[in-house]
């Protein structure tokens, strides 16, 4: 049962989020304020707690690329099941990524034509496989942002610490900070605001996203994962816009440290060099991704399986999930939403992943679009307030 004093408290701070939109958007002479959730465990978050729907419509909530599954693209995909279906090789990956459709099928198709493809909580959970089987390759898919990132050093240090060489990565790695950056860069983007992820916060801390609110005046806030983490984010990030200056700012302080994971870091400077990485139907983005330094080529799958195909084949027809990483739409306003994709049958990979945009509004029937229809209810609040 909750207690009625927090039942208080959420009907303030929606009362307080009601206000401060409705505020802005006199100011602005905009019908919402545009907030982008960057990671898709918000996302989630947003939609299974109801919390989405409590909302005014004078807050628009967009998805963002902050899904490590989403942001894949088929050619790398094609490039995974590559790997699956050499000679020898146990391909090992994180269970999201299996059914990921590429342009020919994917990993569990693979796995079903007879390619070894197994699943994994860990990266150490492949290089225990590769100790268990020394005449056997194992390849980890290195599918995640910066908090995957440095799991995966701290296993290619093992490997090389024990001299276990049947163990490598096809680093895929993608770093939130360049993604906001090229989201920015466009002018027509329309984000008041946005909602910074708790998990790769906690290891890269508050200063890489600084230039979001310096050189575009936007602000954000660093959010934890809770429902009532994001019912006390959202008031604050609404009072940052209210000011000339914009600034980022941590709600979620039990979890993330401003100066991030110092350890985390050091690792990742250790293994991995800045790398131009392609985002799903977003295209490259200069220093997004992370390469293998030099000396720990011998743990590049790239490096040690040449041949992998560089073919990057086109986005399935139809498919809007690049415009919906970007913010730009809304699931609902994919026409193959809900009719030709479905989590039973996903075109697209917002659809397959369980942090996905479209697997949230399937799942909890989110089917506004980007015309936000009003509710007559709602608009009186805002008035009234």
């Amino acid at each position: 049962m909750i207690p009625a004093g927090a039942i208080e408290s959420v009907r303030a701070t929606l009362d307080e989020i009601v206000r401060r939109s409705a505020e802005i958007c006199r100011r602005t002479g905009r019908d919402a304020v545009q907030i982008m959730e960057v990671c898709g465990t918000h996302t989630m978050s947003f939609a299974a707690s109801g919390l989405r729907g409590m909302l005014p419509d004078t807050v628009r909530l967009l998805s963002g690329p902050g899904c490590p599954v989403c942001v894949t693209t088929p050619g790398d995909v094609d490039r995974a099941v590559w790997f699956a279906r050499q000679p020898g090789v146990t391909l090992v990956t994180f269970g999201d990524m299996m059914k990921v459709p590429g342009s020919a099928g994917s990993l569990s198709d693979a796995r079903a034509l007879g390619a070894d493809v197994r699943m994994a909580y860990s990266p150490a959970d492949a290089l225990e496989l590769a100790r268990g089987d020394p005449q056997r390759e194992f390849i980890f898919l290195g599918v995640g942002f910066e908090t995957t990132a440095p799991l995966v050093a701290a296993t290619v240090r093992a490997a090389a610490r024990e001299g276990i060489r049947n163990f490598s990565v096809f680093p895929l790695f993608k770093l939130v900070p360049p993604a906001l950056r090229a989201i920015l860069a466009r002018r027509d983007h329309h984000i008041d605001g946005f909602i910074l992820p708790g998990h790769v916060s906690a290891i890269i801390g508050l200063d890489p996203y600084r230039f979001v609110a310096d050189e575009f005046g936007v602000p954000g806030i660093i959010a934890g994962f809770e429902p009532f983490d994001l019912l006390e984010a959202l008031p604050m990030l609404l009072r940052l816009c209210r000011q000339e200056k914009a600034a980022i700012d941590i709600q979620y302080t039990r979890g993330v440290p401003a100066g991030g994971n110092p350890a985390a870091l050091r690792i990742l400077k250790e293994f991995f060099l800045p790398a131009e990485a392609v985002w799903r139907a977003v295209g490259a983005i200069p220093d997004s991704g992370l390469a293998f330094r030099p000396e720990y080529d011998a743990f590049n799958a790239v490096r040690k399986f040449p041949g992998m195909p560089a073919h990057d084949p086109p986005e399935p027809k139809g498919c809007l999930c690049g415009a919906i990483l970007m913010g730009r739409i809304l699931p609902a306003d994919c026409p193959l939403f809900g009719a030709a994709c479905t989590p039973e049958t996903a075109v697209g990979p917002c659809m397959v992943s369980s942090e996905g945009a479209c697997a949230a509004a399937y799942k909890y029937g989110l089917t506004e679009t980007s015309r936000w229809k009003k509710s007559r209810r709602r608009q009186e609040v805002a008035v009234r307030s």
